[in-house]
């Protein structure tokens, strides 16, 4: 992928929004429980966070789960998928599960973690649903605008040491 939003990437930037704001809408009437799989990919005291095209907050790399997939599975799939970094299921370890009210729905998380031991040298994200991803160190991140399941896992973190 370009390493700049081509017209074609705003125009399918445009789409997501549009299908998640139909989403939203469904889950006003609906108030479904879905359940998703994040990956918090550490590298030396930093985290790895980006910006979906279609939200304000910033979040893990993610996303629902397919039938049959474990949560690790889930997370390395989403990781290459959102970022171009590939981690294998066995080196990822579930650390988090958080159900919270959110978007108008029950959203059922769970976060998985890996730590690299070498910074990847380009995070491949599409420009497309990801318009942003960096490391950062956690107080910089609770300063941001991140989703509730974000800043609990954390701050639970931080707190378990």
């Amino acid at each position: 992928m370009p390493a700049h939003p081509t017209a074609i990437d705003r125009g399918v930037q445009l789409g997501f929004i549009v299908a998640h704001r139909l989403l939203r809408a469904y889950w006003t009437v609906r108030r479904p429980r879905t359940q998703g799989s994040l990956v918090a990919v550490w590298n030396r005291g930093e985290l790895l966070i980006v910006k979906n095209s279609y939200r304000r907050e910033h979040t893990l790399p993610g996303g629902y789960r397919r039938p049959g997939e474990t949560a690790a599975e889930a997370g390395a799939r989403e990781l290459a998928e959102e970022c171009g970094i590939f981690a294998e299921p066995g080196r990822i370890r579930e650390t988090y599960r958080g159900v919270h009210p959110f978007e108008h729905r029950k959203d059922d998380v769970t976060i998985v973690e890996v730590d690299l031991e070498t910074r990847p040298e380009v995070i491949a994200i599409d420009h497309r649903e990801v318009t942003w991803a960096g490391f950062k160190r956690p107080q910089e991140i609770l300063a941001m605008n991140i989703v509730p399941h974000l800043r609990e896992y954390i701050e639970g973190r931080d707190k378990r040491g």
